[in-house]
């Protein structure tokens, strides 16, 4: 049996659950979780913001932790191995997207909290293909979020060839921006962060910004006007899009890794009279995350951490919630 935390109905918080995963399939691991960040997709799922929640609800895809059994036909993996799984714990393996090694891209990939149990648990089974082994020198005790939130600000880098000696902007300071701006700056590139919180500019700083745009003040983003390569934008509020596009330069690009759901109100002549674009992304293929983790440990980037116990659940489910965590949450099996 598999011993978890789940939610039993929408919002409700989390209780014991337990639950007989059946016979390891022949290309599945069994994770014995160490180490499970909190992402805020988590709070989603759990109060089926999103209308694809099935309860009981196992949350927690920022799995870090020790495979502890493998199927028959595994061969990238063994037992005894530290390995980490994310948002997405399976695919097709036929589809054009993962033939084409865009793992993530797959239309009919297993998602790790939807249609099946997380790692809020001492257990969590994966396709073995989805899993990725640890490299030497991570911090196993942080590294959970970059199996989400890392990989997330990191894929548009390798996605859009993005040059070292980029100019580039991220919007929101939080979770997904903290490690954005550690990317970037270990990158190469000239970083700039657009954020409202006064309280943050001196972290963002010493996380590798180069300059601070209050991202609430018009006066101060139009003098930023065609400053920018890329704008990453994490934050799931609407902002002035038009406004921030007149920062791109020509060829740049406005990124949503982070979920507004409104209009985004953009002229396209606004694009086409200096070729700017629109684009967004999901996490990252398996390979892309283990390219991100070797950089991680190249050049000592690590998540921001709070970090609670597993039998502390609904209090870190809280602490996350309320958006005041500076800047990811981790449960650990201490």
């Amino acid at each position: 049996m598999i011993h978890a935390y789940a939610a039993m109905k929408p919002g409700a918080e989390l209780e014991p659950f337990e639950y007989d995963p059946g016979e390891l399939g022949v290309d599945e691991v069994e994770i014995a979780v160490e180490h499970c960040g909190i992402c805020h997709s988590d709070l989603s799922m759990v109060d089926n913001e999103w209308g694809s929640s099935q309860f009981p609800l196992v949350p927690g895809h920022e799995v870090v932790g020790t495979v502890a059994a493998v199927g028959a036909a595994v061969t990238n993996l063994k037992e005894g191995d530290k390995a980490g799984l994310g948002w997405q714990s399976g695919y097709c393996l036929a589809c054009d997207a993962c033939r084409d090694g865009d793992h993530n891209l797959c239309m009919t990939a297993q998602g790790t909290i939807r249609g099946h149990h997380g790692g809020f648990a001492d257990r969590v089974r994966a396709q073995s293909t989805s899993v990725v082994k640890l490299p030497a020198g991570i911090d196993a005790n942080s590294a959970g979020p970059l199996f989400c939130a890392g990989i997330t600000v990191f894929n548009p880098l390798l996605e859009f060839d993005i040059k070292p000696t980029a100019k580039v902007a991220v919007i929101g300071i939080g979770g997904l921006g903290h490690l954005a701006l550690q990317f970037l700056h270990a990158w190469g590139c000239k970083v700039t962060a657009f954020t409202s919180s006064e309280s943050k500019k001196g972290e963002a700083l010493e996380l590798g910004a180069d300059d601070i745009i209050n991202s609430r003040d018009p006066e101060q983003i139009a003098q930023a006007d065609s400053r920018f390569d890329l704008i990453i934008s994490t934050v799931a509020v609407n902002l002035d899009w038009k406004l921030y596009t007149s920062t791109l330069r020509p060829k740049g690009r406005l990124h949503f890794v982070g979920a507004t759901t409104k209009p985004l109100g953009i002229s396209v002549f606004d694009l086409m009279a200096r070729q700017r674009s629109i684009s967004g992304s999901p996490v990252g293929s398996p390979a892309a995350i283990a390219k991100m983790l070797e950089f991680a440990v190249q050049h000592d980037i690590k998540p921001v951490i709070e970090s609670y116990s597993f039998d502390q659940i609904n209090e870190a489910m809280a602490r996350v919630r309320s958006g005041e965590a500076r800047y990811r949450v981790v449960l650990s099996r201490h």
